[in-house]
């Protein structure tokens, strides 16, 4: 870089690296205040156990669930032109931009009607302040980042080889199945993994929809709520260490998997 552009990278590397400094300030902060002790007291909590056991269980039924919906919405949206698609990213969009607590109370809403009473009585499950409840408000906010994800990744896939494979003979079906799928791979560990943490840290529509109730409803997310509201901050900071190594664990995987030009 020529020397008199060294001002300008300068106040680029101080105006980020402020921020840099903010989250690593974060990160050091957590880890100083609690000790092994801290977390291993927290893991012997029979609450925590159980709200461990519900986070891992609801966040992959609904990692399960985001990618079924999100590889062929992500699919339509990158590969066909078709009426009503504004629409269709119009409410695919909604979910990241809503508040999050918005979102937990139209789900509450929505199973206080006749049709949301409906369903319950079809599958025979209560959902509402139950366990369904805890995977509805988790598949419902993080699935939209597993569409955009999906979306992204059939973007930067040449439509050039299943092309081919249709005039070799293939249905739209065995196309997609047989070369589409395969080159994006990495696409869907990356949206399964985005959406896992998503699932995992969600707070807000849980808290609405699903309450914090212990042994039942309690996820990690509102562990820390549950254990900050007792004036229990080692617990709380504990149970953040948990969540932050997870997310941790999840961002190495997504850059060593993730979608690559």
């Amino acid at each position: 870089m020529p020397r008199r552009e060294w001002p300008f990278a300068v106040a680029l590397a101080l105006l980020g690296g402020a921020y840099l400094l903010l989250v690593a300030a974060m990160l050091v902060a957590d880890f100083a205040f609690t000790s092994p002790d801290h977390v291993l007291a927290a893991l012997r909590s029979p609450d925590i156990r159980s709200a461990i056991w519900l986070s891992l269980l609801s966040s992959g039924i609904a990692v399960i669930l985001s990618v079924w919906v999100a590889v062929p919405l992500g699919y339509l949206l990158a590969r066909t032109r078709f009426w009503g698609r504004p629409a269709v990213e119009f409410l695919v969009d909604v979910p990241v931009v809503l508040p999050p607590l918005v979102i937990g109370l139209s789900l509450l809403i929505l199973f206080q009607t006749p049709f949301g009473d409906l369903i319950q009585k079809r599958i025979g499950w209560q959902v509402t302040y139950d366990i369904p409840s805890v995977i509805l408000a988790q598949f419902a906010v993080s699935a939209a980042f597993a569409v955009r994800t999906m979306r992204a990744t059939f973007d930067q896939i040449s439509p050039r080889t299943e092309m081919v494979a249709l005039t070799l003979g293939c249905t739209r079906f065995q196309a997609f199945r047989m070369v589409v799928l395969p080159e994006a791979w990495r696409g869907v560990v990356t949206a399964g993994t985005l959406d896992w943490a998503r699932a995992l840290g969600e707070f807000g529509p849980i808290l609405i929809f699903s309450g914090a109730t212990r042994m039942k409803t309690e996820v990690l997310s509102t562990t820390v709520f549950l254990e900050l509201s007792i004036g229990n901050l080692e617990a709380a900071i504990a149970v953040s260490l948990l969540m932050v190594i997870a997310a941790a664990v999840v961002l190495m995987l997504t850059r060593f998997f993730g979608v690559r030009e």
